[in-house]
């Protein structure tokens, strides 16, 4: 796809993520629509994948660390192939396999890993692209983790792991949007200089506006590039972005746009 077909194709991500919400009355609109060019620029463009054989083998693994955000998730598979995007409506209710949170025992294809509890996805990253290693495989895993997940210790247990066994295959991907559910992420416990924490443990680190389609492609593409280390992508976002009265509001991290919100956001971004 071209970069405008890309942002496009954004816009209609961003809209499934609001309907669904709208229609569930719960979930996490800020940090979906944070990290929908992220996630847009991986399926849609990068990702080795087969949605009409979400078992393929050789396919690369999505990591959806940050699993709160699943809406985004659901969109992309959706939007993709992986399952009808009627079903989207269905989210968080009773007997759906769009749970609150991604479940790989509740049928969904393209679920590659339950979560939901922060700062457990990198180190399962590791173990995915440690296994690619030992059996010579080229599979790359992305994982997406939030800037407040990374205040979780046991990322940087996977952090240095994964520089140790120099895990060329494996890309992070932190969604900074600056903000989590208590307020600014440097007041509720500061995690800066953060691309010097991940250089120091070993990393390749790529710093982006995570809302640029042509650098999120290209730190894309940098990253597969790199050998002999991990990379990670830190994407400078704007929580809740996409919708004016979400933008940089940490109140929208899990409240739900009622009707007549909802209306309003889908008008900004121009899909009615």
């Amino acid at each position: 796809m071209t970069v405008q077909e890309l942002e496009k194709k954004a816009k209609i991500v961003r809209a499934d993520i609001i309907r669904m919400l709208a229609e569930a009355k719960s979930g996490h609109p800020g940090g979906s629509l944070s990290a929908t060019d992220l996630m847009v620029g991986l399926y849609f463009e990068k990702l080795k994948h087969n949605p009409k054989n979400p078992e393929w083998k050789d396919r690369d693994r999505v990591i959806f660390s940050k699993g709160h955000a699943c809406p985004l998730l659901y969109a992309c598979l959706a939007e993709t192939g992986y399952f009808p995007t009627d079903e989207l409506m269905t989210l968080r209710k009773l007997g759906t396999r769009l749970q609150g949170h991604p479940g790989k025992n509740k049928g969904l294809p393209g679920i590659e890993i339950s979560t939901g509890s922060l700062g457990q996805g990198l180190s399962a990253g590791v173990g995915m692209a440690l296994g690619f290693k030992l059996d010579k495989k080229s599979n790359r895993v992305y994982v997406l983790m939030g800037d407040g997940e990374l205040q979780e210790g046991s990322n940087w247990e996977g952090v240095m792991s994964a520089a140790h066994y120099k895990l060329d295959n494996l890309c992070g991907i932190v969604d900074s949007n600056k903000l989590q559910i208590d307020g600014a992420v440097k007041d509720v416990m500061n995690i800066a200089p953060l691309p010097d924490k991940w250089l120091a443990f070993g990393w390749n680190v790529i710093e982006i506006d995570g809302h640029n389609m042509s650098e999120v492609i290209a730190a894309y593409d940098k990253a597969s590039l790199t050998k002999e280390k991990p990379s990670v992508i830190i994407a400078n976002t704007v929580k809740g972005k996409g919708v004016s009265f979400m933008e940089n509001q940490a109140g929208w991290h899990g409240k739900t746009p009622n009707k007549e919100q909802a209306a309003m956001a889908l008008k900004e971004l121009g899909v009615i």
